[in-house]
Parts: structure tokens; C-alpha cells; sequence
């Protein structure tokens, strides 16, 4: 009890001598400073869902080449695409001549609006998951780039969730498939059969914590908004010893670990954006996912399903309808997207043009976003597959 009682104090000291600035912390990392520092200002677009949501949608202009859509992770930013400056993805397309859009799901911190919800008040703001990211978010970032630049196809580039909701988009709304020339998965997530140990093990309490969290009426995760944000950020700003915390310790065991690519000084730029927010629910459904091991929409029990699909289970996504081209590029120490599970991805899409397992072997999780040497052994696989299929 006392150990417990010590505990908590001095997470409440670090909280507190975060919010007074006595802990060092880097400025909060956004799009407008990153792309403007690295020559390629971006330009911000509001975009309006069909269900109320305001993202933010970024532009890095291009004239020469094709649109190219980057679509972020879970708890994500399009942050993530410039962390690593001009060795970043988004400058290094931006170089190149592409005209560059970082988009946005709803929760995020560019996200966190809706024209009459309030996300710190209004428990319906967090009533979405990744299908509502794929049915609603999607098709107004898409429906937006072609506007605003004339174009008929997009190419897109997505990492783990923001590839996941690129499957459902072909499957719920196939005419989007028709407005996609490429679709570039980065850590694949589709089916979650084979995730390894101890991430296999947490994605078992899922369930668990989903109650939890109902019961004490808390919707948003992650983010800096609220206590438990407050709390990671603290940890892990802690000076020499957050990285140990928060990467070493947490993010390598759940990912795969890989330090020469994910190093002290970039944990301190990534630190300062994630994990952003995103909803209960969000994490809920993959727990899902994971639980009937099957590609479906949110289970709300027998007598939600009735209501809502008309059937005791929820329907599966229907992949064969995903008739967009799409390119699979998959690294062997990531703990979340295996190759087996990839594989049963692989054998349901009807138009996958390419499947690339990287020969790095340390390839992780976050290596497509953050890693230090993506130039050397992403990107070429990138620029080859943009290239021909233009």
C-alpha cells in the first residue's frame, strides 16, 4: 500500500513539474513549423465529414507528379510523416515533385472538433472506431485532394491503421476504389490471428479494460488532454531515463525492437505528439478483431447487432470487393503485422500488385515513419511502385 501510495506521488510531481516547465520537453512538433523548416510549407485545408467532424488536412504543394495521400496510424498524427525532416517520407515525396497531403482521422489533436460535439463534454464525439475513420474520415479527405486539384486517382501511401481503413473503405463504399490508383500499405493491419507475445497477451484484456473504462464513463485514450496522457508524457519526458521507460521498455516489447533506427533524439521530437487520442472504442474493435479473429464491424452484442445489422454478428468486410491496387510492405521484427497473418490479407485482395517482406531484419513497427535510414531501405520500394504505376 505504501509502495502504491509512493508510486502515485511521484507521478503527480512529474505532472506538476511538467505543467511548470521544470521538466525539459521539447515544443510540440506541427505540421506548419516541420514542413516549413524542411522547404515545403504546408498548406492547411478544414474538411467537413458527412457526420459533423472537422479534420485538418495538410498540403505539401507539388505541380509535377500526381496527388499522394499519407493516412497515419493508431493514436497517430500526420505529424508522423516529417519527424525525421528531410529524411522524412513527406519531404522526400515533397522533393520529388509530388504534390503531398497528410491527412487526419477524427480524435486526433488536428482532429479533436465537430460542428456541434464538444469532445470534452459530449460522450457521442468518441462514438466511432476505425470503421467510421474509413466510411466518413476517407472519403472527405479524398473527395477534397481531387477538388482541389483537379486530378481523377490519388495515389495513397498508409501506415498500419491508416492502411486498415483503406480495406473497409473498397469494401463499404466501392466506388472509392474507382479514386485510388495505388494503395501503398506500410505494417499492414488487417487480421491480428498471429500477433506476437507480450502484445497477444494485452490484446486479451482488451475486453476487460473496454469495461472498465465504460464504467467510469472514459471514451477518449491516449492524448495529452486528460490525466492519463498527462501521465505517460511525464514518464517518458523524464530526463536519461524516459527513453528506457517508454521505448526500451514499452514501445520495443510491444513492436519490435530496434534502436538503431529509433534513437534518443528523434523519441524526443515523437514525444511531443504520441500517442495522440483516439477513442475507447477504436481500441475496442481491434481487441475484436483479435477475439473472433475474424475482418469485421464493431460487435455491440446480440441485441446492438440486431439493430444495427440486422443479425446476431456482425457482418465481415468483404475484401473481394477491394479492387483497388494495392502494394503490401512488411517488416520481420514487427510484432503486430506477421507475415502469417499478412498472408491471409494477401489471399482475399483481388488486386494486390505487389508483396514486399523487407530483408532488413530489425524492420519494427514504426520503422516505415520514424526510422533513421528509411531512404536506404523504404523508400526505393516506394518511389519503384509510384513510379510504375503512374
Amino acid at each position: 500500500m505504501f509502495g502504491h501510495c509512493c508510486f502515485i506521488f511521484i507521478i503527480y510531481q512529474i505532472i506538476v513539474l511538467v505543467e511548470c516547465s521544470l521538466v525539459p520537453i521539447l515544443k510540440t512538433v506541427n505540421v506548419l513549423d516541420r514542413s516549413l523548416k524542411f522547404g515545403h510549407p504546408a498548406i492547411p485545408f478544414q474538411v467537413i465529414t458527412e457526420d459533423g467532424y472537422i479534420l485538418q488536412l495538410f498540403r505539401l504543394p507539388g505541380e509535377k507528379k500526381p496527388p499522394v495521400l499519407l493516412m497515419h496510424g493508431l493514436s497517430d498524427t500526420a505529424d508522423t510523416w516529417l519527424v525525421r525532416g528531410n529524411g522524412s517520407l513527406a519531404i522526400t515525396l515533397a522533393n520529388a515533385g509530388y504534390d503531398v497531403w497528410l491527412g487526419n482521422c477524427r480524435g486526433n489533436r488536428y482532429s479533436r472538433r465537430h460542428v456541434y460535439l464538444d469532445p470534452d463534454n459530449d460522450p457521442l464525439f468518441w462514438e466511432f472506431s476505425f470503421h467510421e475513420h474509413a466510411v466518413y474520415d476517407l472519403p472527405a479527405i479524398i473527395d477534397t485532394i481531387l477538388d482541389e486539384t483537379g486530378s481523377k486517382k490519388l495515389n495513397a501511401i498508409g501506415h498500419s491503421q491508416g492502411n486498415t481503413i483503406f480495406y473497409i473503405l473498397g469494401s463499404i463504399r466501392p466506388e472509392y476504389n474507382e479514386k485510388v490508383n495505388l494503395m501503398i500499405a506500410l505494417a499492414p493491419v488487417c487480421y491480428l490471428h498471429n500477433i506476437k507475445p507480450p502484445l497477444y497477451t494485452l490484446f486479451t484484456f482488451i475486453p476487460l479494460l473496454n469495461d472498465f473504462l465504460k464504467k467510469v464513463n472514459i471514451n477518449e485514450l491516449f492524448g495529452t488532454e486528460k490525466i492519463p496522457g498527462k501521465i505517460l508524457k511525464a514518464l517518458c519526458s523524464i530526463p536519461y531515463v524516459g527513453y528506457t521507460i517508454c521505448i526500451e521498455n514499452i514501445l520495443f516489447t510491444l513492436l519490435g525492437a530496434d534502436p538503431e533506427e529509433f534513437d534518443r533524439d528523434v523519441f524526443k521530437i515523437v514525444n511531443t505528439f504520441f500517442p495522440s487520442s483516439t477513442s475507447r472504442k477504436n481500441l475496442d474493435h481491434f481487441g475484436q478483431i483479435f477475439k473472433s479473429r475474424r475482418f469485421e464491424r464493431y460487435d455491440y452484442g446480440v441485441i446492438g447487432n440486431k439493430a444495427m445489422y440486422n443479425s446476431s454478428t456482425p457482418p465481415s468486410y468483404d475484401l473481394k470487393k477491394v479492387v483497388m491496387r494495392i502494394a503490401l510492405i512488411v517488416g520481420l521484427n514487427d510484432n503486430i503485422s506477421s507475415l502469417k497473418d499478412i498472408d491471409l490479407l494477401s489471399n482475399q485482395l483481388p488486386n494486390m500488385v505487389n508483396y514486399t517482406v523487407s530483408p532488413r531484419k530489425t524492420f519494427n513497427h514504426m520503422d516505415d515513419t520514424w526510422g533513421k535510414n528509411m531512404a536506404v531501405y523504404l523508400f526505393p520500394y516506394i518511389f519503384d511502385l509510384l513510379k510504375e504505376y503512374s
